[in-house]
């Protein structure tokens, strides 16, 4: 077998066994057992476990990024490209959960340390951020978002949104885990606009202002 080839073996033994257990309760055995590879053979690809979560954790980022970076159809408006993308991530989250799932534990345990392995994850993270940002400059372009919040900090909430959707919301209706809700609230936000909002108290308050008059 290729040399990439058992490397990506081994990955994906690492991110299917994540689906039930956490980073100290899987152990180099369990994953050559399950990559069918001699426990030996995970030390001629990766420094030790922590290096081995830490690569396969990051290759999710580097998909993700592969995901954004897809070319949109010709005279694709920034809506329709936001909303593909948008779709892509999505999609990533729910039939890789297993990874998604591993992304964050990961991200919470190395942001806590320091020294090169957190500066590496970082980079990755950022990697991700600026490919969603250069589909984000598109609509800023166009005049469909603000201009005074950078590219950059607007891909961190947006991507922030899709996480929290695809894990916090899994017992709400199918229609509110869509990602087409995200993008609306994104482009939109939450409140109400203002030509569509009933105005019972202003009418009420004129009734009573005619009453008064005419006492």
């Amino acid at each position: 077998m290729a040399r990439h080839d058992k490397r990506r073996q081994i990955m994906q033994a690492t991110e299917r066994l994540f689906t039930t257990r956490r980073f100290h309760e899987i152990t180099t055995d369990d994953i050559a057992r399950t990559a069918s590879v001699g426990k030996g053979t995970i030390y001629r690809y990766f420094a030790d476990k922590e290096d081995l979560f830490f690569q396969t954790a990051t290759s999710g980022f580097d998909a993700l990024c592969d995901l954004v970076r897809q070319k949109a159809p010709d005279g694709a408006s920034f809506h329709r490209q936001l909303t593909e993308t948008c779709g892509r991530i999505r999609a990533f989250f729910e039939h890789r959960r297993q990874m998604f799932r591993m992304m964050q534990t990961e991200d919470g345990r190395i942001l806590l340390g320091r020294g090169t392995l957190r500066e590496r994850w970082v980079a990755h993270r950022r990697n991700l951020t600026a490919a969603v940002a250069e589909v984000l400059r598109k609509g800023i372009a166009e005049g469909m978002l603000r201009t005074d919040v950078p590219a950059e900090v607007l891909a961190t909430f947006l991507l922030g949104m899709l996480r929290t959707q695809a894990r916090d919301l899994a017992d709400v209706p199918a229609a509110l885990t869509h990602y087409g809700l995200v993008v609306d609230l994104f482009c939109r936000g939450a409140g109400r606009s203002r030509d569509k909002t009933p105005r019972p108290r202003r009418a009420a308050a004129g009734r009573r202002a005619g009453v008064r008059s005419a006492s």
